[in-house]
């Protein structure tokens, strides 16, 4: 029987919690072991926290479908702190816009973000960890509005396409 990982780990217990590589470990394993991947270590204690806070904790293999938040207060800030990604913008047509390369410790690390910016991003190096902010609270059903021209996670239609936005990258960036 195969093994389930969770899509998040517990939250930190502690009113103030210090912000070390010892917080995301776990998350490095489960991402490693996990079907999707990636794995959330929330800092913030519940979903119905207004201010969500938490480190993604990624592999390459992992697809974060095409995606936008609709709410008018649902803005994003990623900063890469370990590894890199590729921050890729989308028509409404799913034409990519825009390939961008954002990597801990260089010029580009990290990214900021208006509602209705349709996105996704390629995670380019093995235990690639962000640190992720966004409104809350977080209702699964109002949290992201998925583009139907995108293939849904899990499906072989994803990996197909997850393919092709790395070999666009690779077009684009050569």
């Amino acid at each position: 029987m195969k093994k389930s990982y969770p899509a998040a780990l517990p939250p930190p217990k502690t009113d103030v919690t210090y912000l070390s590589s010892a917080l995301y470990e776990d998350g490095i394993n489960v991402s490693n072991q996990s079907t999707r991947k990636r794995v959330i270590v929330p800092l913030h204690k519940k979903e119905s926290d207004t201010l969500h806070r938490m480190f993604n904790v990624m592999q390459p293999e992992t697809y974060i479908r095409p995606h936008y938040h609709k709410r008018e207060n649902k803005c994003e800030s990623v900063i890469v702190l370990k590894g890199a990604i590729c921050f890729i913008t989308f028509s409404l047509e799913g034409i990519p816009l825009s390939f961008k390369r954002i990597e801990a410790g260089t010029e580009y690390f990290g990214v900021d973000l208006e509602p209705n910016v349709i996105h996704s991003f390629l995670v380019l190096e093995k235990n690639t960890i962000i640190y992720e902010v966004k409104p809350g609270p977080y209702i699964k059903s109002s949290d992201k509005d998925f583009m139907t021209w995108a293939p849904e996670e899990g499906t072989e239609e994803s990996l197909l396409y997850l393919e092709n936005l790395k070999n666009e990258m690779l077009a684009v960036n050569s």
